[in-house]
């Protein structure tokens, strides 16, 4: 049974996605700010976080922050009234790995979570990927740049994976965007380029060759120059 963590200030929706997700067969739990989220997540470990922005406090970002500063890297559905798409991308960036507007309808966040546990389940299956001396392992997420390990959040080792199962082909950006992060941003990519120039600053840290392309007008290849 998957383990989930609700975290919201407003005690009806909180209630109300702790029925919901019960009712769906879910192991949940609750926390109504950051600060008891944290304590939950290490006491419980949680397999999916719905996380809401806005709390007083410790809010949503900070909690982000501070998992992924630990290394966490439990699955984060970030939930918030901002919409605007560089609210979007800073709530992306921050290492959110998707992104609810409220108000939503219960079937679309279940929708999203399920998605998430899909991703990472299908993920975990395969067999480690190497691209000259890039080298990707979905089982112990480990990812190498020749002897140099570097570390990925959740997005951005999914972008990374998925750009290293299709070497040399160009992938065309709402490709990217669906196959990523399950739905797409009404054409917008800002998102996806943010994201790709997360990875070209950790896979070229050394000052390594770039290998993710910018096929302009279409998308991105990975291929040596």
């Amino acid at each position: 049974m998957a383990r989930v963590l609700i975290v919201d200030d407003d005690a009806k929706l909180l209630k109300m996605l702790h029925r919901t997700l019960t009712y769906e067969g879910f192991d949940v739990e609750t926390a109504a700010d950051g600060a008891e989220a944290l304590r939950q997540v290490g006491h419980h470990q949680p397999d999916v976080i719905i996380l809401d922005w806005m709390m007083p406090g410790i809010d949503g970002m900070d909690v982000i922050h501070r998992l992924r500063a630990e290394q966490n890297q439990t699955l984060i559905l970030m939930l918030t009234a901002r919409d605007a798409i560089d609210e979007r991308v800073k709530g992306l960036s921050s290492g959110a790995d998707d992104y609810l507007v409220k108000p939503f309808a219960p079937a679309e966040l279940l929708a999203r979570v399920r998605a998430l546990m899909r991703r990472s389940a299908s993920v975990h299956r395969e067999q480690p990927l190497s691209y000259t001396d890039l080298f990707l392992d979905p089982g112990t997420r480990e990812t190498r740049r020749g002897d140099r390990r570097f570390e990925l959040t959740p997005t951005e080792f999914d972008l990374l994976h998925f750009l290293m199962r299709h070497p040399g082909q160009v992938l065309q950006r709402g490709q990217l965007l669906q196959e990523v992060w399950g739905y797409d941003f009404g054409g917008d990519d800002n998102v996806l380029e943010v994201y790709v120039g997360y990875l070209r600053r950790k896979t070229e840290q050394n000052g390594e060759r770039r290998l993710i392309q910018t096929v302009r007008g279409v998308g991105y290849v990975l291929r040596e120059a």
